[in-house]
Parts: C-alpha cells; sequence; structure tokens
C-alpha cells in the first residue's frame, strides 16, 4: 500500500488522540489561531484545525491543566479560577470556529461530528489539583463538558500519588478525598485518567472504579525504565478491568536516556512553586522556570520505530482491545516522524507495512477509545 492509499485509508477510520495540551497552552496566547495552520518549527505548536484536517484526526482530548502550587483555600481557590479561564478561552475558540468544529459530551456527538466534517473536542482534566478538596466542583467541570479527569500530574494532590513526586508517596495511593472522587467521576460518566498517577493509585483506581481506565498518555516500563510508564503486571490489570493504555509520542519516557535528568529537573522545578498561590505573576515566572529547565535537559531524540515499539508491546501484553494514541501534542509529545498532528498518517502507513489489518487499525486509532466512553455514559447517561 502507498502512502497515499493509507492516507485515505486513515480518513475512513474514527480517529481520537486522547490528550492534546493546546487549548491550555495556545489558546490564551496573544495572537495565536486556532483555525490558521502553524508550523512547529515556526512557533513549537503541534495541533491546529487544519493540521487535525491534513492528520485524519476525527476528534482529540483537549486538556485543561493547572500546575500544582499551594494546596490551600487561597491555593485551590486560584487554581479553580485558572482552570475556568481556559474553559472560557475554549468557548472563545468554539465560538469562532463553530463551522469547523465543535465541543462534544458523547460519542453519538463525536460520531455526528465526523459526519458532519467537523473536527470533535473532548474535554479533560489533567491534574485534579484545580478541583480544590471538594467533591461537588466535579459538577462543577462536567457542567463546562469535562468528560474524562486525569487524577495528578507529576506531583501528589488532595486526591492521589503521582509517579515522579521526589517526595515519594503521600497517601499509599487514593486519598479518602480520592475515592470519593472517584465514586463521582463514576456517577457523572466521566473517564478517570491515571497518566501520571503512581502504580499503587492505579492499582486501586482498578479496583475502584466501576467504570474502565484510561491511561491517556503513557507508555511501557518494559522498554523504558521510566516512573511515569506502566509495567507488563498493571498493562495485564488495566486490561482486564476494561481500559486502555493511549501510547505517548513523549521522547524521554519512550527511549532510554541515562544521565538525561529532564523529569528530575521539571519536578524539582514544580516544588519550588508548590507553596505558591497561582497569580498571573507566579504562573509567569513558572512558565519562564519551564522554558530555562527545558533548553538545560531537552528531549532525547526518538522516532516513530520507537513509539510503534511501545505501541507494539502493549498490544501483546494488554490485547489488540486496550491500545489507543495519546501523543502528548503541545505538551512535550513528538518524535521524528510523528511531530504534530498533521502527521497521524504516517503512522497508519508504518503498522500497515508491519502487517496490520484495518480492523486492528480501526480499534487502535478509535473504537477502543470509544468504547471506554461509552461504558461511562451507560453507567451515568449524561445530558
Amino acid at each position: 500500500m502507498t502512502p497515499a492509499e493509507a492516507a485515505d485509508l486513515h480518513e475512513r477510520l474514527f480517529t481520537i488522540d486522547t490528550h492534546l495540551d493546546t487549548a491550555t497552552a495556545r489558546f490564551m496566547e496573544p495572537g495565536w489561531d486556532f483555525g490558521a495552520a502553524h508550523e512547529t518549527s515556526d512557533d513549537g505548536s503541534q495541533c491546529d484545525l487544519p493540521r487535525m484536517r491534513t492528520g485524519g484526526l476525527d476528534t482529540g482530548v483537549f486538556a485543561v491543566y493547572v500546575m500544582q502550587a499551594a494546596r490551600t483555600p487561597a491555593g485551590w481557590a486560584a487554581a479553580r479560577h485558572l482552570a475556568h479561564r481556559h474553559f472560557d478561552a475554549i468557548d472563545s475558540v468554539l465560538r469562532r470556529y463553530a463551522v469547523e468544529c465543535r465541543l462534544v459530551r458523547t460519542v453519538a456527538e463525536a460520531r455526528r461530528a465526523k459526519q458532519d466534517g467537523q473536527r470533535a473536542l473532548f474535554l479533560s482534566i489533567e491534574n485534579a489539583y484545580s478541583l480544590g478538596v471538594d467533591p461537588v466542583s466535579v459538577s462543577e467541570y462536567h457542567a463546562r463538558g469535562v468528560r474524562m479527569l486525569g487524577l495528578t500530574h507529576m506531583l501528589n494532590n488532595d486526591l492521589a500519588d503521582a509517579s515522579t513526586d521526589p517526595r515519594g508517596p503521600e497517601w499509599g495511593g487514593l486519598s479518602g478525598l480520592g475515592r470519593e472522587i472517584v465514586a463521582e467521576c463514576n456517577r457523572l460518566g466521566i473517564v478517570l485518567d491515571a497518566s501520571h498517577a503512581s502504580d499503587e493509585t492505579l492499582r486501586q483506581l482498578l479496583s475502584l472504579s466501576r467504570t474502565p481506565v484510561i491511561l491517556s498518555h503513557s507508555d511501557c516500563r518494559a522498554h523504558c525504565d521510566h516512573p511515569r510508564n506502566v509495567n507488563d503486571g498493571l498493562l495485564r490489570d488495566l486490561a482486564a478491568q476494561g481500559g486502555v493504555i493511549q501510547i505517548n509520542a513523549l521522547p524521554i519516557s519512550l527511549v532510554e536516556a541515562p544521565g538525561n535528568q529532564r523529569t528530575a529537573a521539571i519536578a524539582e522545578l514544580l516544588m519550588r512553586f508548590a507553596s505558591e498561590v497561582l497569580t498571573p505573576e507566579v504562573t509567569a515566572a513558572a512558565d519562564e522556570a519551564y522554558l530555562t529547565v527545558g533548553r538545560a535537559h531537552p528531549n532525547p531524540r526518538a522516532t516513530l520505530d520507537d513509539f510503534i515499539r511501545h505501541l507494539e508491546h502493549a498490544v501483546e501484553i494488554a490485547g489488540i482491545d486496550h491500545v489507543g494514541i495519546g501523543c502528548d501534542f503541545d505538551g512535550g509529545g513528538g518524535v521524528d516522524g510523528l511531530k504534530d498532528t498533521s502527521a497521524y498518517p504516517n503512522l497508519t502507513f508504518a503498522l500497515q507495512a508491519r502487517g496490520w489489518t484495518e480492523a486492528d487499525l480501526r480499534k487502535l486509532w478509535g473504537e477502543n477509545t470509544l468504547r471506554v466512553f461509552r461504558a461511562s455514559e451507560t453507567v451515568a447517561p449524561v445530558s
């Protein structure tokens, strides 16, 4: 099959990437336009409407991420305020490009968007720090369109332990509040996401959640011994529970990089702001510090073959029904051959060349993920 034929096949599939940081990273950036075509080499961005069309991406799960900061009433209030500013920016983009794209809350709405020639946006929370400590806030975010919730980012929060907190575990997995939030997400029909969470957090979540769990952007520890990655035992447990691992294009979690201190340096950076309240000045300082750390500790080089190695390992261990795609674009993801959302057909072409069938590609690119979303809708029908 030629690349053009693979691109035609790719367009027929229902495709979804479960972790895009574009909304948080770009939508509030002055002058940046989601409806215009950008080049990664020019501004570093990796997703916009033209590139979604070129790459045949039907649906993206766009994350609202708020950096971990002070775990105090003032800190939680500031985090929730910032999260709502991000939601407001998303709403503004959706209004501006209502012909080209739309917010979706159900699988049926996402499929209709594809039929109508529109790009669909599901919304997620990355790092439940922005919930504060009130389970009622889950309903607040649900009303704004959130249908997936990532428990942690790189530091422990009031819900659960993260995989990369330099202080080690705080709760031994989920906290009491975390268990309440899991129940509330199940009740409302919000998919639970354990990427970034510790092994024990994932283990407890698999036991507790009444609906399948997603790892929205994770890789396999068998091929890269990174704390964010998942071992084979947990991959099997995830599959047994009905969940899906979405393979991440983050180089530091794809290839072994002895001596690379990127992850530890970012965690230490976050620790420096852990007692701060997220004022605009603090947020700007954190953004600048992140750029400095990124320049000092760049991602290692990784390729599409490295990405496929993790993907096929996950299929071998968890099964073809439990693997999907979550590239972490605009959040650090991107490898040679898969640099932005326009490049997804490269993956379809490469997998076909390795003997993947159309039926398997259909599961990988969307059907496995949509099954998890449908399961949450079935437990708690959404409005």
